[in-house]
Formats: C-alpha cells, sequence, structure tokens
C-alpha cells in the first residue's frame, strides 16, 4: 500500500462502505461521502462461501479506486468466522473461510484483513489462543512471500471472546509462527468497553503505554473510530457516532490530534448509514485543524 498521506493534520478518514452491486461500488461510494480511505467486506459476510473473484471484478476494483485516488487499507472478514471455536465443523469452515479473505485480499491489493479474534465458547482462555494460532499458522505459514497482513482487532470482551485485552493479542502474537504477517487493529468502542479510559487525557496516554509494552506501537495499522453507547468497562460492543456517547468529541479530538497515530487509517462503522458517515468525517476533520 502507497504511504498514507496526512491532510491538513488529518489521518485518512473514512467508512466501511457497501459493496452492493459490486466491490468497486464501495470506493464510489466513499467518494461520495468524502472519504479518504475506505474498509469493505469482500464477500457476502453472512456467508460462508461465495463465487471467487474473476477479472472483472478485480479489474473495475482496481480501476475505481485509481479514478477515487481512494485507499482501502483493510477487508473485514466475515463475522462467521471463529478461529477460537472448539466445535470441530465450525473451527475448520472459519480456517477455510480465513484463508479465503486473505487471498481475496491478495487479488485485490488490499494490504490488510481485519479479524476479531473469536469466541472460546467452551473451555479456557489458553485452548482458545491454541485455537487461534493453529489457524493463523495454517493460513499464513504456507505463504513465502509477503501477502496482507492479519490484523487482530481488540474487542469489548462480551461473553468469551478473546482480545479484550492487549496482553491477549500479544500472547497469540508472540506464538505465533508468522508475526511478521500480523498486526492489530484498535476499535475505540470496543477498548472503551474493554475497560481502557481512552476519553481521558490520562487514560489515553496511559493506553498508548500499554500499547507499547505488550504488542508495540508498530503494531497498530488501522484505526476504527466509533464512539460507545454504553459505559466504560460495560464489555458491550454498542456503537455510536462521534460525540453521542461516552467517549465523547473531546475524547475524538485528542485521539485524532496525536501525532503517534495521526497517519493510521481511521475508519468509522457508526449507525446511521451514508449521511452519517459523511457529518462524521467532516466532524473529525474540524478536529484537525
Amino acid at each position: 500500500m502507497k504511504e498514507n498521506i496526512i491532510k491538513n493534520n488529518c489521518p485518512p478518514l473514512g467508512a466501511h462502505t457497501s459493496i452492493a452491486g459490486g466491490l468497486f461500488r464501495a470506493l464510489e461510494r466513499g467518494k461520495q461521502i468524502g472519504a479518504d480511505a475506505i474498509q469493505i467486506f469482500s464477500k457476502n459476510q453472512r456467508q460462508w462461501r461465495a463465487p471467487a473473484l474473476n477479472e472483472e471484478d478485480i479489474r473495475k476494483f482496481k480501476a475505481a479506486r485509481q479514478a477515487t485516488g481512494i485507499s482501502v487499507p483493510c477487508i473485514h472478514t466475515s463475522y462467521l468466522i471463529n478461529i477460537a471455536a472448539p466445535a470441530e465443523e465450525t473451527y475448520r469452515k472459519s480456517v477455510q473461510a480465513l484463508a479465503d479473505e486473505v487471498h481475496r485480499a491478495a487479488q485485490l491489493d488490499v494490504p490488510f484483513v481485519v479479524l476479531h479474534p473469536g469466541s472460546v465458547v467452551s473451555g479456557t482462555v489458553e485452548e482458545g489462543i491454541d485455537r487461534v494460532v493453529a489457524a493463523l499458522n495454517t493460513v499464513l505459514a504456507s505463504e513465502t512471500g509477503s501477502g496482507p497482513t492479519v490484523l487482530l482487532e481488540t474487542t469489548a470482551g462480551q461473553g468469551t471472546q478473546l482480545g479484550r485485552t492487549l496482553e491477549e493479542l500479544a500472547e497469540i502474537i508472540r506464538r505465533s509462527a508468522v508475526p511478521h504477517r500480523l498486526g492489530v487493529c484498535v476499535d475505540t468502542c470496543h477498548v472503551f468497553a474493554a475497560g481502557y479510559a481512552i476519553h481521558t487525557a490520562a487514560g489515553w496516554e496511559d493506553f498508548k503505554q500499554q500499547i507499547e509494552a505488550t504488542i508495540g506501537m508498530e503494531r497498530v495499522r488501522v484505526f476504527h473510530v466509533n464512539d460507545s453507547r454504553m459505559p466504560i468497562g460495560s464489555h458491550r460492543d454498542r456503537h455510536a457516532r462521534i460525540g453521542e456517547g461516552h467517549i465523547g468529541l473531546e475524547g475524538f479530538r485528542r485521539i485524532i490530534q496525536d501525532p503517534a497515530v495521526q497517519h493510521l487509517p481511521f475508519i468509522l462503522e457508526i449507525p446511521g448509514g451514508e449521511q452519517a458517515y459523511a457529518e462524521d468525517i467532516r466532524k473529525l476533520r474540524q478536529f484537525c485543524r
């Protein structure tokens, strides 16, 4: 991926846009909402399998990216995928689906694949991490080149989710046979719900220090910027529009103005559709001036 360009002291801003009508349509929608970058699903995220990308799909996507000037830093994997699952069939399908997502990203020249680490369902966190590490090794270790990087997304820690702490993500990366193919996507709503006080100046600085002490700041490659409808430590994943939740406008102003993360893509996943995306992209840009 080309170096991210910071405009007016602002990181690349964008949103998760729909691929309805074709993958290339997501880029057109990104242009319409004023985005610099977008995140997409590479296929119907409610289905395990999908037709392979054909040459026309790939050509139109790359042409639209060139025409719009919008970067596509990441593909978000299907929510069906759970590589921490103890059930053999679910695990097998999840590994196959993740391999397909990584392959699609390579075909489209998308550098990152965002993945929820998964839910243990039953058993221990240690057993879940074992399965996650094995799955990532299976999907990535067979490739000798520099293909897409899988970004483990921070989670709110609802139920038996993995990824509620930076330490859990660090352990997955540490034990992996392919650590050079792994990074992290920080979701502001999720880490706040998990108990990290990123809404305050002291809490944000502490969070950055914890990142550096566990995974290393260089492994954070994408931010999902979402406010939280639920209070800190709720372990409930409920996204809100920027400034309409418990993180608040000042919390996001502080984050977006921080040189430590200002070069990273900031992707919205908020309720309200394209109009809300356009409005909140403009809102975030105002913080950069």
